[in-house]
């Protein structure tokens, strides 16, 4: 049985003292393929020598909406020939928009709308973070859609109730579940997680952060996504095994990935 974690940030500090125990963690829990995201430019580099190191990494280039501050006209350009020039850079992102806390959401817009044209222009998907801001985010995508044309990609550690579920549905986006859909008090989010089809469904870890049930409270790691795959399993009435394929080859599909059929599951 293979799982994919299609969201990690493995790259931050919290791994440094041990990422190759952190990968033997994922190897044994068949672990087969990484998303790697990053949230600016400056991690691109960093992100290209962890993937140097693991073949079994991909990652997307963006800028992360709490970064735009730090977007210039330089790094549009930047955002596309690093994407451009590396054959393992699979999507832009993580980019969108974040309205917690946020005063500076027109600006947040248009730097969106930019990594919109990016991901247009050189035909990648894009991994969307949307955090208090569905509403605006399903306007502004539609109204690209109407513009520019469709461009496909997934909703991130989705947190949304059904009906706003299903307004990115209908515009073709897949759906990923973190490990928030395990916590006992997250209802909407195991609601959506019932409603979404089995051909746009995505799991991820977002680690480090927001490990799973039973790893609350301790630093997340891509092997725990194998705890985001049981719970969904058990929550949609499926096989584990069954719901491992299915958000297998949904990340292939989505990402253009191809993995070898040779990792075994153990995990403890």
């Amino acid at each position: 049985m293979q799982l994919i974690d299609t969201h990690v940030h493995i790259n931050f500090d919290a791994f440094q003292s041990d990422l190759d125990a952190v990968r033997q963690r994922w190897q044994a829990a068949g672990v087969a393929h990484l998303v790697h995201s990053c949230v600016h430019p400056g991690e691109f580099l960093q992100i290209r020598a962890i993937a140097d190191q693991f073949p079994e990494l991909s990652f997307a280039v963006g800028l992360h909406p709490l970064d735009a501050k730090l977007w210039t006209e330089e790094t549009s350009q930047e955002i596309t020939n690093f994407a451009s020039s590396d054959q393992r850079v699979v999507a832009i992102g993580e980019i969108g928009l974040d309205f917690y806390k946020a005063d500076n959401q027109d600006w947040q817009k248009q730097v969106f709308v930019s990594q919109l044209e990016i991901a247009h222009q050189l035909q990648k998907p894009v991994i969307i973070h949307c955090r208090e801001a569905a509403e605006t985010m399903v306007e502004i995508c539609r109204q690209f859609w109407e513009s520019a044309g469709p461009i496909t990609g997934v909703m991130h550690c989705w947190s949304g109730n059904p009906e706003q579920t299903a307004w990115f549905l209908d515009l073709g986006f897949y759906i990923s579940f973190s490990g928030v859909v395990t916590f006992k008090n997250a209802t909407d989010i195991q609601a959506s997680a019932q409603v979404v089809p089995g051909d746009r469904l995505l799991i991820e870890t977002d680690c480090p952060f927001l490990a799973p049930v039973p790893k609350r409270g301790k630093r997340n790691e891509p092997a725990y996504v194998y705890y985001v795959a049981e719970y969904m399993a058990q929550l949609r009435g499926m096989d584990l095994t069954e719901l491992a394929s299915q958000t297998t080859a949904n990340a292939c599909q989505l990402f253009g990935l191809s993995v070898e059929k040779d990792q075994l599951l153990s995990v403890s």
